[in-house]
């Protein structure tokens, strides 16, 4: 369904995305501080699979939809807002307690999580939106050629967010016996959290 010369096109422009670091990736590092590596890449594969879901969407017409009423946009993005708000109060009252009384990240919950908070960022759908159809045919049906290049371009960010989740886990992990690094770590998990709904509070549907 895709062209060979538009898929070598898309590759570099896709990594170039990938390594660019975002939300996605910071919300990566907070789980891999906290959780360690399994939490970590359980958590980018729930944004991987949110990122399938967003792709699928907007080749099914329903972005154009959330573009077009801000106040589903507006509903979506508050929800998200929330939720990370709520996961910054957890990390930093969880920064407080003693090493032997944190309570491990499952990596079911970690997954869970990666996949609420990039499915309640209404601005992955319109960025879809604008980006996939510069690489694809008109001609030819439209939603195949947007789960090929949303699946690279999720395959891209797995790999990626992975690594710096993996690599913040094995920190976090070495240094977990600390009482003062779990209560630093607390904080900066919070802050990493509390900026994120912040940053998404303070989005635009421009």
């Amino acid at each position: 369904m895709i062209d060979p010369l538009v898929l070598l096109a898309f590759l570099p422009a896709a990594l170039a995305l990938n390594l660019t670091p975002g939300a996605d990736m910071m919300f990566c590092l907070g789980q891999g501080l906290r959780g360690g590596p399994r939490a970590a890449l359980a958590a980018d594969a729930g944004i991987a699979l949110a990122v399938m879901g967003h792709v699928t969407l907007a080749g099914l017409g329903l972005g154009a939809t959330v573009a077009a009423l801000p106040w589903l946009f507006d509903a979506i993005r508050w929800i998200g807002v929330g939720y990370l708000l709520w996961l910054a109060a957890t990390a930093l009252r969880g920064g407080g307690a003693a090493p032997e009384e944190l309570p491990a990240i499952r990596p079911s919950r970690a997954f869970r999580q990666g996949l609420v908070v990039n499915l309640t960022n209404p601005k992955v759908i319109l960025f879809v939106l604008a980006f996939l159809p510069q690489f694809t045919d008109p001609a030819r049906p439209v939603l195949p050629q947007f789960l090929a290049l949303g699946a690279v371009l999720s395959l891209g960010g797995l790999v990626v967010n992975g690594a710096v989740g993996v690599f913040a886990g094995g920190v976090g992990r070495r240094l977990a016996g600390s009482a003062g690094f779990n209560r630093w770590l607390g904080r900066i998990s919070a802050t990493i959290f509390a900026g994120l709904a912040l940053r998404l509070a303070a989005m635009s549907r421009a």
